[in-house]
């Protein structure tokens, strides 16, 4: 025998069986932005008639405290979309369990803040599930008939729909004497209890409390539909979508019979064949359709061009995020003419490794970008070649600057055949694919130079060295190919921003916005011409690591080249910092880019701890300053290349800078995260992050854009203040001017005023004066050294 503490474990268990057993699902059989727009929409949703509405909420024991909280949730929320008004829509509330309770008569409340106050008050009793007996309660007292006869009435049932007694018969009564009634299920829902007690259509008036925003979405869909009110906003419409709620339920199945003992009487035994079963889950499905109420959201006609990104702004309003090179355009449109300055040729691989259907798909490409672009007076000058193992120059740039004899040549193109030796042919054309000519006597015409690599297939030969004699000669390199190719097309670029690709080969006719942009940013390469003082910032603790530490150093040495450095132009200042901060060189140390790629040899490895925070107030006192250089009129800024993990005390300092008029940028490598380099920039824009140190050299340039976007912004000449020694910064009409205080005198209060008071004591005295108080101090040592002698010797004797 079982005792009854194992009696009461077993019976727990069965008790979890069978609530675990019995898990209802309904599930809207379509995409997830449509079940977004379902969701808005029901936010949206208002409803203003005149009609009575009887909220009847399961409190019984097997709903539990939890679920009949979400319930009156629920009913809260519905009630703040009615209208509710003494002449409008009234509300009621009946709890029931064991028996029904009044809780909220219909005319008790008139405002939608007393409803609620006294809603959140209601307070859950528990009890067996009666839901019969709470829909006669209803159909007694529920709905007073005098004077509403005509108002419609809403029975809005919120169960689990697991009642004990018959409730067929009581619903049914309700439902003749004109109540519309809706059911909602409640955490695992009997649904067919729930369909049998519902009005018709059943797919109506049912819903799922758990999917909050579609069960009032539904529920007002269908007071519309009913004409009792119109709560579907203007500008939406009503859709129906196919929707499945399934109950998982124990099931009994006969798998087959066994011999069985059934007694024995003297020495004979019995038996018989006995059923052998076990119990299995299945689901039990209920299809239906829903009727759901969507808002139409004014991005779902992609208005945003080229990759923009479209942000609704209500109903009717939207704005494109745009990516670099579009953003003139609300749309995103493209000024597609080629109208820069530049000389591109475009080399195509013509090897036996391409298909012929590769080679012709590159051909109307070609074709069609040069119908696109070539504009007539267009500046930019266009050259052709095609390789394979060897390179063949189809026409030299500049030879034909007319559409038509562009497109003669391209049509006549042929495959060059031989395997593809891509590193070769780059070398090749950096070569001899460029001419320059000469405009006067001694002037030639160097305008930028762009190769446009179009390829499909892996190269034969290496590629890294001849891409990077090609870099080193100032010829850019702009890739395009398919996605297998991208790891080799970023080591020809170097530079993951030029380079194109494509999933297959029908989508490359789409890129041709994409590379007359690439092309075009080459003419306006790094901030050359642009005053800036720039200062990098170099994490040098033990975070970075001292291998990883000179790859943050030749990120500066191959971006600061970006820039004009001179006196009057750009000047560049570096900072390293572990737990304390040092300055490798001032802003206005070194006057040339070589100067400065010297300079950077200098830094060196700190180790320890990081903290950002010290090493940015350091740039703020001590290299943003008129004494290290620093130059009023012009716009500052600093660039932090960090692992992110001494940013904890950066958001204060970096304030302070940003306060005073730098703008702070941020390159993080590795696990750097997100809000680590906020604190640091205070902007998503000014942040950069690399996946690896190696990886750094591909976000040059991206960081060059952003920092010369920056810094062409107006100065604002008192920020930072340019006035040292406390100076005041006032401006003026034409300028600024500094009030100096303290003694203090110059443009910048740089240098001790000569002028003092005659009590301070420091005005220098007249030569004649100074003279005879030399003589006198001589006369007095003299005459102590001889007292001393004189007092040495009496105490000998």
């Amino acid at each position: 025998m079982m005792d009854c503490t194992s009696q009461l474990y077993l019976f727990l268990l069965f008790l979890l069986f069978q609530v675990r057993a019995i898990i209802s699902v309904q599930e809207i059989q379509t995409d997830h932005e449509t079940i977004m727009k379902i969701n808005a929409a029901g936010e949206m949703m208002q409803c203003s008639a005149r009609m009575d509405v009887l909220f009847l909420m399961d409190g019984s024991y097997s709903v539990g405290k939890g679920s009949f909280e979400r319930c009156k949730h629920y009913a809260i929320k519905l009630s703040q979309a009615l209208d509710i008004a003494a002449d409008k829509v009234r509300v009621g509330v009946i709890q029931f369990g064991s028996t029904a309770r009044l809780e909220i008569p219909l005319d008790a409340y008139t405002t939608k803040e007393e409803l609620k106050k006294h809603l959140k008050k209601i307070t859950y009793r528990g009890g067996s599930t009666q839901t019969g007996l709470a829909l006669k309660y209803v159909l007694r007292k529920g709905f007073p008939s005098s004077g509403n006869s005509t108002v419609p009435r809403i029975l809005i049932l919120l169960s689990d729909g697991r009642s004990q007694g018959a409730v067929q018969l009581a619903a049914t009564e309700l439902k003749q004497t004109g109540v519309t009634l809706f059911a909602v299920g409640l955490r695992y829902p009997r649904w067919d209890e729930l369909h049998e007690l519902a009005s018709t259509p059943t797919e109506s008036h049912v819903f799922f409390a758990e999917h909050f925003h579609d069960a009032v979405n539904g529920l007002y869909t269908s007071l519309t539909m009913s004409d009792i009110c119109t709560a579907i906003p203007s500008g939406c419409f009503m859709e129906s979508y196919a929707c499945e709620r399934r109950t998982l339920e124990t099931v009994k199945e006969l798998v087959g019979t066994f011999m069985c003992w059934k007694g024995s009487r003297a020495s004979t035994a019995y038996t018989s064949m006995c059923p052998h079963y076990k119990w299995s889950k299945k689901y039990k499905r209920h299809a239906t359709v829903c009727h759901r109420t969507i808002c139409q959201d004014p991005c779902d006609s992609q208005p945003c061009q080229n990759g923009g990104t479209c942000v609704s702004e209500g109903l009717d309003k939207y704005r494109c995020v745009c990516p670099p090179g579009y953003g003139s355009d609300p749309h995103c449109a493209p000024a597609l003419n080629l109208d820069c300055s530049v000389d591109v040729l475009f080399l195509v691989e013509g090897s036996t490794e391409l298909t012929l259907e590769g080679f012709l798909r590159f051909k109307a490409f070609l074709k069609r970008f040069f119908q696109t672009t070539m504009a007539s007076g267009s500046p930019t000058k266009v050259g052709l070649a095609q390789y394979g193992d060897t390179v063949r120059m189809e026409a030299r740039v500049g030879k034909h600057r007319d559409l038509a004899g562009l497109l003669t040549i391209v049509e006549a193109m042929k495959p060059v055949g031989g395997r593809p030796l891509t590193g070769a042919a780059l070398q090749h054309v950096t070569m001899h694919g460029f001419q320059s000519t000469p405009v006067f006597a001694d002037v030639y015409d160097d305008l930028p130079r762009v190769v446009v690599l179009l390829s499909a297939t892996a190269s034969a030969d290496a590629v890294v060295e001849p891409a990077k004699y090609a870099r080193d000669r100032e010829v850019f390199l702009i890739a395009v190919g398919p996605d297998a190719l991208k790891a080799q097309m970023n080591n020809i670029t170097a530079n993951p921003q030029r380079t194109i690709t494509y999933p297959t080969a029908d989508k490359l006719p789409g890129k041709i916005p994409e590379l007359r942009t690439k092309i075009c940013s080459v003419d306006n390469k790094g901030c050359l011409g642009q005053a800036v003082d720039l200062v990098f910032v170099l994490d040098a603790s033990d975070g970075v690591g001292r291998e990883n530490f000179v790859h943050l150093t030749d990120f500066v040495r191959s971006t600061s080249v970006q820039f004009d450095i001179n006196r009057d132009v750009a000047q560049v200042g570096l900072v390293v910092y572990g737990r304390q901060p040092v300055t490798v060189f001032e802003l206005d140390a070194h006057d040339s880019g070589s100067a400065i790629m010297r300079a950077v040899n200098s830094a060196t490895f700190q180790g320890g701890a990081a903290s950002t925070g010290s090493a940015l107030l350091h740039v703020l006192s001590n290299s943003m300053t008129i004494g290290r250089g620093a130059r009023p009129g012009v716009n500052k800024a600093v660039v932090v290349l960090t692992d992110g993990s001494g940013a904890d005390d950066a958001a204060v300092p970096a304030r302070k800078l940003r306060d005073n008029g730098v703008a702070v940028f941020a390159v993080g490598v590795g696990d750097a995260q997100a809000d680590s380099l906020l604190k640091i920039t205070g902007r998503v824009e000014h942040m950069v992050t690399a996946p690896l140190y190696e990886d750094l050299k591909y976000f040059e340039d991206v960081l060059v854009q952003m920092v010369c976007t920056e810094v062409k912004k107006p100065v604002e000449l008192c920020r930072p203040n340019p006035c040292m020694n406390d100076g005041v910064c006032e401006l003026r009409q034409r300028g600024f001017r500094c009030e100096c205080r303290g003694g203090w005198e110059g443009p910048h209060c740089e240098t001790r005023s000569r002028t003092r008071l005659a009590n301070r004591g420091d005005q220098p005295k007249p030569a004649g004066m100074r003279r005879k108080e030399k003589k006198k101090s001589q006369k007095e040592l003299k005459q102590r050294y001889r007292e001393l002698r004189r007092r040495h010797a009496v105490k000998r004797h």
